[in-house]
């Protein structure tokens, strides 16, 4: 990767954390080292994110049996997966994606942005041209299984019913897809796990508080916030197999120190989402 890999609202966010000290290329690499590779095809599930028609961030689960990810060369990904909600129907050949491999039970994470070269009823080819890792902090352990899908319909929501704040206020785990917005030099579409304590996001109305703590200091999430605030956040009930989907924008609060254990918070304030089948279950 070139010496800055980093866009302008992550150099911003950096600043603003005080951890402008990072060094350039920090592990961000224009390829998939061997490692990434294998890691990819050993796994049940990926995260993936993309944009809407408006430009706004959506998130899905790219879901199958251990190989369904197949990497033929260190830049591209082959998965052998298509999700039928709204964000996998924008997958189409041109769509930018980032895209999240996890493997809770060993605390392993690896991503992958680029975009969709091809598409069609069995799956994506990507082409990648960012890859890193991430630490395991905040990985809650859990053996995930890939199940069968379900091709319904995904219920819509117009904001948080009774259903959704239970499924939030008990979850350890949830996932955020942001984007840099258009026109921005190493920007693109970003997807990247968040967890903590059961209960950790906090929910008042439709609005979520949510504690940002220490991380590998690259803010891609944080940054692409200062620069595009609307985000997608996805929940995952394991034990249920169900998916929860919200949109809405964020507004980050650098000066907050209030919940227990962060550095900083972030407000995201749900303007619509949807509900249904995860094609996981633990």
């Amino acid at each position: 990767m070139d010496a800055t890999p980093w866009h302008a609202g992550e150099l911003r966010a950096q600043a603003l954390s005080g951890a402008d000290h990072i060094p350039g290329g920090a592990g961000i690499r224009s390829f998939m080292p061997d490692q990434h590779r294998e890691f990819f095809a050993s796994l049940p599930f990926m995260v993936a994110a993309t944009l809407d028609d408006d430009g706004a961030p959506m998130a899905t689960l790219l879901t199958g049996r251990p190989g369904f990810v197949a990497s033929p060369d260190p830049t591209t990904l082959a998965i052998a997966a298509r999700s039928a909600d709204p964000a996998g129907r924008r997958m189409e050949p041109g769509a930018p994606i980032g895209l999240l491999g996890i493997q809770p039970d060993t605390r392993r994470r690896n991503r992958a942005n680029g975009v969709v070269e091809q598409a069609d009823g069995h799956g994506l080819t990507v082409r990648v041209r960012q890859s890193f890792g991430n630490c395991p902090q905040y990985i809650h352990p859990r053996h995930v299984m890939a199940d069968r899908r379900i091709a319904i319909e995904a219920e819509p929501l117009a904001g948080l019913d009774a259903r959704a704040r239970k499924q939030i206020a008990g979850a350890d785990t949830f996932f955020v897809a942001t984007a840099s917005g258009p026109g921005v030099e190493n920007g693109g579409v970003d997807v990247s796990h968040r967890g903590g304590p059961p209960g950790f996001v906090q929910v008042a109305g439709d609005v979520l508080t949510i504690p940002d703590y220490r991380g590998n200091r690259y803010f891609n999430t944080l940054g692409n916030l200062l620069l595009e605030p609307r985000a997608a956040l996805l929940f995952v009930d394991f034990a249920a197999g169900e998916l929860l989907h919200l949109r809405g924008t964020a507004e980050v609060a650098w000066d907050e120190h209030e919940l227990p254990g962060a550095e900083r918070t972030w407000r995201f304030t749900v303007t619509g989402g949807w509900r249904g089948p995860a094609g996981l279950y633990a």
